[in-house]
């Protein structure tokens, strides 16, 4: 039995819009046409007829992608009710998976059939009663084709018959968002083709515009685009992504696609970007997202942008950089949004090294980089946000032989003494590296409050081998000046620097000032107050005593010794002033890497102070005790 069908599905007509047996080459041989003229310009007219030929052949690339789409897509159905096909052109020839096809689709029973067909005519007949339940039930026009077509597998009649189940029951049929009948191309007479392309067009941002289901794809980074619109925050960064990287653009949407949204791969990533990606393909993949559901779990993030990062230190800079000397540098990502991290240090000969990442969490989001270059010669730092590149990564410092030694290093001036610097008042102090070898000073001022990027300090080298600083203190209190020289610190660093109020504006403010080594006693200053033009003196009676004896203090306990101490363990220590006078103690715990540790200090009795602070990573750690302001 074989029975003829006459139809045009949904009016396909070799444009993504309808179907018929010889759609797929009238479709080529349709967009050959219109560019035409185009073609001809530099080809003769046999080269031309040539490259059509190709187009048109059976191992095309198109009717390759074409031919594993559909397949994809039918045992995407197929695989509810336990079937799969490896091959349209014969599997399909018996009519049991054709029906089983069909069943799925409609979620209809088809009628009554041979369950076990061994001859052409039982064959003929199930793909019979197939065709007659698409037509009379299903209401679906079939356009030249036939039972034999199928049983005896004429692959491109196959095809279009594939293409008319994609159309009715995958484009045409389901209700989507955004959709308005009375809009012109939508609602009844809309194509499939329009109703699909009207979806997307509202979905996808207006800097993206889409206009074809080919070419606007090839990128990678449309596709990008529609998995974020679909899943708002599951692929925010695909307008940062770079349209050379076209595969890699293109696997990573669909791969988040598929398994967060529950999107198959009906369409290979390769496929997607090949210049003669497969129209009914595309349109047959793109399908399935007005329907997807972003499933629990998934990896939702806010949007980033990489190119708003800001990089910079000596670990980075061209040259400045030593063997065995940590190398630092900065990176604050306060502008780029929400995003990790990540550091890769390439040494000369390729291999990856170290590199410790401390997040500071200041205004800026800054993270504190220090590697510790092992050889000489040209490295690589890259530098990663969220996944991309920052700006100017990777960066390629130069790493010069082992750096100088800095016990060798002196610095001395009136912005190191621990008395006498006083607010909003430029100091300075100098620091002699002659004898040290090669090597950069740094300097890290920690302010009373334990801020090191609030007091900037003016380095510049004056002569080889010496450095002059400069800086001005914004607030009264203790700060601590740490020095480095070729990244290590010199001896005596950090120095407790005690800052007053550039004025003496009260009586307490006089007492922290003066000090004597008398006798306790009485006495009296007499200061002149002037306001408008009365001037009045006032006597103030001060009582002195003894200036507080820093040495005759004692510190001991696991947080100061040499060794012994963990990361992660708190460390305590004690500090005894007894016989030392009155005064205040302080106590301040410098990093590795010049930052301020939190320390806590209890007052146990008048004489005892119990002190202690948690190592966050490896490395030389810098206690800093003062009473009175002296260390």
């Amino acid at each position: 039995m074989s029975t003829m069908y006459n139809q045009s599905a949904n009016g396909y007509s070799g444009g993504g819009g309808g179907g018929g047996p010889g759609y797929t080459e009238n479709l080529q041989h349709n967009e050959q046409s219109e560019h035409l003229d185009e073609d001809e310009f530099g080809r003769t007219e046999e080269e031309f007829y040539e490259d059509m030929q190709r187009e048109l052949a059976d191992d095309a690339p198109w009717k390759r992608i074409q031919q594993n789409t559909f397949t994809r897509w039918a045992n995407e159905h197929l695989k509810l009710v336990n079937r799969h096909i490896e091959d349209l052109q014969s599997e399909l020839s018996d009519g049991l998976n054709l029906i089983a096809l069909i069943e799925v689709l409609s979620q209809k029973k088809v009628p009554r059939h041979n369950k076990r067909p061994n001859f052409r005519s039982q064959k003929l007949e199930n793909v019979s009663v197939v065709l007659d339940f698409l037509e009379n039930t299903e209401r679906i026009r079939l356009v030249n084709i036939d039972a034999t077509h199928i049983v005896d597998g004429k692959l491109k009649l196959i095809l279009g018959l594939i293409w008319t189940l994609i159309l009715h029951y995958s484009i045409s049929l389901p209700m989507w968002e955004f959709e308005q009948p009375d809009a012109p191309g939508s609602g009844k007479d809309a194509t499939p083709k329009q109703k699909l392309m009207n979806w997307i067009q509202e979905k996808l941002p207006p800097e993206l515009p889409i206009t074809n289901f080919t070419s606007d794809w090839n990128d990678g980074r449309a596709i990008g685009a529609l998995v974020d619109a679909c899943a708002p925050g599951l692929y925010p960064d695909w307008n940062d992504r770079d349209p050379k990287n076209a595969l890699e653009n293109a696997q990573e949407a669909m791969d988040l696609a598929e398994h967060w949204l529950g999107v198959p791969q009906l369409i290979q990533p390769h496929e997607m970007i090949n210049p003669k990606v497969d129209e009914q393909s595309m349109m047959t993949y793109l399908s399935q997202y007005p329907s997807a559901k972003l499933k629990p779990g998934a990896p939702i993030r806010p949007k980033t942008n990489s190119a708003r990062v800001r990089c910079y230190g000596k670990g980075i800079e061209p040259n400045g950089n030593h063997v065995d000397t940590p190398a630092k540098f900065h990176v604050e990502t306060f502008a780029a949004g929400k995003g990790n991290v990540d550091i890769i240090i390439i040494n000369p000969k390729g291999q990856r090294e170290r590199c410790d990442v401390d997040f500071r969490n200041d205004k800026n989001q800054t993270y504190d980089c220090t590697y510790y270059p092992t050889m000489e010669g040209q490295y690589k730092v890259i530098v990663k946000f969220a996944g991309q590149e920052v700006p100017k990564s990777p960066f390629s410092p130069y790493v010069e032989g082992k750096a100088g030694d800095a016990s060798k290093c002196q610095a001395h001036g009136p912005g190191l003494e621990s008395n006498g610097v006083m607010v909003d008042r430029p100091t300075w102090f100098e620091i002699d590296a002659a004898d040290a070898g090669n090597g950069l000073a740094e300097v890290v001022l920690v302010d009373p409050r334990g801020r090191q990027d609030v007091v900037p300090v003016a380095v510049k080298q004056t002569s080889p081998g010496k450095f002059r600083c400069e800086y001005v203190p914004r607030e009264p209190g203790l700060h601590s000046v740490n020095i480095f020289f070729a990244g290590r610190p010199i001896p005596n660093s950090p120095y407790g620097v005690t800052v007053s109020s550039s004025s003496i504006s009260s009586y307490d403010d006089l007492r922290d000032r003066l000090t004597t080594s008398e006798d306790d006693y009485h006495s009296s200053i007499e200061l002149e107050r002037s306001k408008s033009t009365t001037s009045v003196d006032t006597i103030y009676a001060l009582k002195y005593q003894h200036a507080s004896d820093a040495k005759k203090c004692r510190a001991y306990g696991r947080g100061i010794q040499p060794k012994g101490v963990r990361t992660g363990d708190v460390a305590e220590f004690r500090v005894i002033t007894k016989d030392a006078g009155e005064g205040i103690m302080k106590a301040t715990v410098t990093g590795p890497d010049g930052s301020e540790i939190p320390c806590r200090v209890t007052k146990a009795n008048s004489t005892t102070y119990e002190c202690g602070y948690v190592p966050n990573r490896i490395g030389n750690y810098t206690v800093n005790i003062t009473y009175g302001g002296a260390h």
